[in-house]
């Protein structure tokens, strides 16, 4: 509880901090790929989105950018159809569980500041909730209930490199100023942490039983996205 709560205020603080000062923002859809020990328990690739926001961006007089990058990744999904309860047999529920991550780390950045195409390497440090959750939802749709089954938290650090292509271009002394074309790919080093993955949850026993798995949790990440750059900051 008190590592959601966290999340939370880092989050918030995220958007807060990039309404006064951030320079530049980028959203992303991600695909993780389980490495090292993390990938002899989890075989299935992850999807998610990740955002970044920088407070300072690289420019002329500073190739250099320091900033936040949060994101999502799910790594497991099980969807199963039961009824309602034991005196309600005739109405049934979907059961979904779902396996994800939601990471925050500090970013660091170091690229070409002026050009159409900008290659850039980045450094990041911080963290990972690694959860697992059961929602039961009516048609599909309308949730009724949801419980997180397991939680952990892993520390993880790293560095990826990428290009940004220009895709749009402001006239002069407008506040929006780029947009680009964003590809990127990263590998996190995760501390060991414990999980569950897809098929841990033995629901056939009560009380129901979890397998538990244990390893570090390194991770690959591919992104591509858009990022915005700014001729001033916001106010």
């Amino acid at each position: 509880m008190r590592t959601r709560v966290f999340i939370i205020i880092v989050f918030i603080t995220a958007i807060s901090f990039s309404k006064t000062l951030a320079q530049a923002g980028g959203l992303n859809f991600m695909l993780g790929f389980p490495s090292g020990e993390f990938k002899e328990n989890v075989k299935r690739t992850g999807f998610g989105l990740s955002g970044h926001f920088l407070f300072l961006a690289p420019a002329l007089d500073r190739p250099f950018g320091i900033g936040l990058n949060i994101g999502y990744l799910n790594y497991g999904q099980e969807t199963r159809r039961e009824p309602f309860s034991l005196t309600i047999p005739d109405v049934t529920v979907d059961v979904e569980r779902s396996n994800n991550f939601v990471n925050f780390h500090a970013l660091f950045q170091l690229g070409f500041p002026s050009g159409s195409v900008r290659p850039y390497i980045e450094g990041l440090f911080g963290g990972s909730y690694i959860f697992t959750e059961t929602t039961i939802r009516s048609r599909g749709t309308d949730e009724v209930a949801s419980s997180t089954n397991f939680d952990d938290f892993a520390w993880s650090y790293g560095a990826g490199g990428g290009i940004l292509i220009l895709l749009y271009s402001a006239d002069e002394g407008e506040d929006f100023g780029e947009l680009f074309l964003d590809i990127k790919a990263r590998y996190l080093f995760g501390s060991e942490a414990e999980y569950l993955k897809e098929g841990s949850v033995n629901v056939t026993t009560v009380p129901v039983t979890y397998q538990v798995s244990k390893s570090k949790t390194d991770l690959l990440t591919v992104h591509a996205g858009v990022v915005a750059y700014f001729n001033s900051i916001f106010n």
